[in-house]
């Protein structure tokens, strides 16, 4: 089995090439589900953030409350230390238990999108690691169109690698500035070399 990481700054394509690579026949899986996934109501990593974060973190009904959590981790670094520390580890075992699971179903291609790829150390883990790299600007742009105010894309951005050296890293660079068609025959190449 090839398997690969994906990985890029945020707003510049990661889930646009994460369904490319999934219509190419590529087994794929998402950290950002996984993500969610581990603090559904009930799991022990949401108990953990109540407690570490308080009350304000969860509705009424136990959902977490993903924008109130995300002003408190993304203006102080410390809590953000704190909530990977919760998530990460979770999150990690969940994607290495996939990636088992192809290994024993014998799956030829398989790709983990994982945005914090080479902050978290997670190279390794694969044969081939992808990175989806588009301008500042356009990136900007993306993020303003999600509706995400100016304080608010700074802050995530500040929050992930630089962008030049998550692309210095990894082993193949797709550029996201052209059509979908430039796009997926950027991968086409990555995947004709890893047949």
């Amino acid at each position: 089995m090839k398997l690969f990481g994906l990985t890029g700054g945020i707003g510049m394509g990661k889930s646009t090439v994460g369904q490319i690579l999934a219509q190419r026949g590529v087994s794929l899986v998402d950290t950002d589900v996984l993500a969610r996934r581990v603090v559904e109501p009930g799991q022990p990593a949401l108990l953990e953030i109540r407690r570490e974060f308080g009350d304000s973190v969860v509705s009424p009904d136990g959902q977490l409350q993903r924008g109130a959590l995300a002003r408190i981790v993304f203006s102080d670094p410390a809590a953000r230390q704190k909530l990977e520390a919760i998530m990460h580890p979770r999150i990690h075992q969940l994607w290495r238990e996939q990636v088992e699971l192809w290994r024993v179903g014998q799956v030829s291609k398989a790709c983990v999108v994982i945005p914090l790829l080479f902050e978290t150390g997670a190279e390794n883990a694969f044969d081939a690691t992808i990175c989806v790299a588009c301008s500042a600007v356009a990136q900007h742009r993306r993020l303003l169109e999600r509706g995400w105010p100016a304080e608010q894309i700074a802050q995530r951005i500040a929050a992930q690698l630089p962008i030049e050296r998550k692309i210095a890293k990894a082993n193949f660079v797709v550029w996201n500035e052209g059509s979908l068609e430039i796009l997926a025959a950027q991968l086409d190449s990555i995947l004709a070399r890893h047949g």
